[in-house]
């Protein structure tokens, strides 16, 4: 009599089990003893992992390079000074810097600080002749808060600060007619207000700070010995993160001065901010795109290749069938081949994909930036999609009736 399905067995006998390690070791079997047919399957995987992790990597090392042109334009930069009065500028509290930098967001913060002081290149030369340079008090920190650098020499340091020293900002040196900071030899140096000041450096041009190239940078300690500097600064530079940029400069006149903050002037943040700002949104956007593209690609080589694979083994299939094996076991033999295929092609992809991402970069002369989600999203994606590819083939080979199978 023939039994219905739904029935138990009264023969006592149930169908083996087999363990997780079984498991493992039959699927991967599958791909050890047909090598060739494994590699370029897994080489077919590998190149779409390596599009996705190449489509990301360039990409981002890309929006990086521009990202840190666009930050040496000031993107993070903020200058503030009050409003001046009787046409001279106003002064600041004497910590003002140090109260800025205790703002969250803030980076960096400095000053410098107008000491109504007049330089010439010697003592006889015309007062006259100092027209258009003016002698800032500068903190020695300056030159990160404005990403300047020194053309000639050295700026100004803790040591230095107390000392008769000057640094020339680029205009003012070719008004002076100082080209370079010599050596070895005499030392160069400008009168300042009846004191000579020894110049130990020359600066780069400051398109940040145009003000700063047309001075002559003291130290803060020399311009209160030497020039009657009171201490207290005139104009303030400051560096922020930029997500916090808008959000510092609209706290920024209250800190600076609590009872009058109108009269306080800050910079509005560069247009380059929002430039770069809709440049991220769009390199993120194509990232997400191209990630899903290189992803259905490589699922679909996985599907075809064990598509391929239940056709080629359905005797293999019908035996095991005939010897006992259910139908779960078939299935999970499949699916556990495909993502252990899958793992192969991606781990490879992953490898050549950093590879070449670091080749193309260094060649451009860009940062190497590999974005760690695309690195996880492309091994895990790869096993997820190849579970899902393996997964139809798997029931399909399942549902093969032994005397089929092995009739084939």
């Amino acid at each position: 009599m023939i039994r219905p399905r739904s029935a138990r067995r009264t023969d006592g006998l149930r169908p083996a089990r087999l363990s997780l390690r079984d498991a493992l070791t039959l699927g991967i079997l599958g791909l050890t003893r047909r090598r060739m047919r494994t590699v370029l399957s897994a080489l077919g995987i590998a190149v779409g992992v390596t599009t996705l992790v190449v489509v990301t990597g360039i990409p981002a090392s890309g929006q990086q390079a521009l990202s840190d042109e666009l930050t040496a334009l000031g993107t993070d930069t903020l200058q503030a000074q009050l409003q001046q009065t009787q046409g001279a500028p106003a002064a600041l509290l004497p910590d003002a810097d140090a109260m800025v930098a205790r703002i969250g967001p803030v980076t960096d913060a400095t000053a410098v600080a107008n000491t109504n002081s007049s330089v010439r290149r010697t003592d006889v030369a015309d007062p006259s002749s100092s027209a258009g340079i003016s002698v800032l008090a500068s903190r020695s920190g300056l030159l990160s808060a404005i990403n300047g650098s020194v053309a000639s020499g050295t700026f100004l340091t803790p040591a230095t600060a107390d000392l008769p020293t000057v640094v020339l900002g680029a205009q003012a040196a070719r008004w002076l007619g100082i080209r370079t900071v010599p050596r070895g030899g005499p030392s160069i140096q400008v009168y300042i207000d009846h004191v000579w000041f020894t110049v130990i450096g020359i600066l780069d041009p400051t398109p940040l700070a145009p003000g700063i190239e047309q001075a002559a940078l003291v130290g803060w300690g020399a311009a209160e010995r030497h020039l009657g500097f009171d201490g207290r600064p005139t104009v303030l530079y400051l560096k922020a993160e930029e997500r916090a940029i808008d959000d510092v400069r609209a706290v920024l006149p209250a800190t600076l001065s609590p009872r009058t903050p109108g009269l306080v002037q800050v910079s509005r943040p560069s247009d380059v901010l929002a430039a770069k700002q809709k440049t991220d949104a769009a390199f993120d956007g194509l990232f997400v795109g191209l990630a899903a593209v290189a992803l259905l690609v490589g699922g679909i080589g996985v599907a075809n290749t064990m598509i391929v694979s239940v056709l080629e083994r359905r005797g293999e299939i019908g035996l095991r069938r005939a010897l006992g094996a259910t139908r779960g076991q078939i299935r999970n033999q499949f699916v556990i081949e495909a993502m252990a295929l899958s793992g192969l092609g991606g781990a490879a992809g992953a490898v050549l994909g950093v590879a070449a991402t670091a080749a193309y970069a260094a060649a451009r002369g860009w940062p190497v930036v590999l974005p760690p989600l695309a690195l996880a999203s492309a091994l895990v994606g790869a096993l997820l999609v190849g579970g899902v590819a393996g997964l139809y083939p798997a029931m399909r080979a399942s549902r093969l009736a032994p005397t089929e199978a092995i009739s084939h």
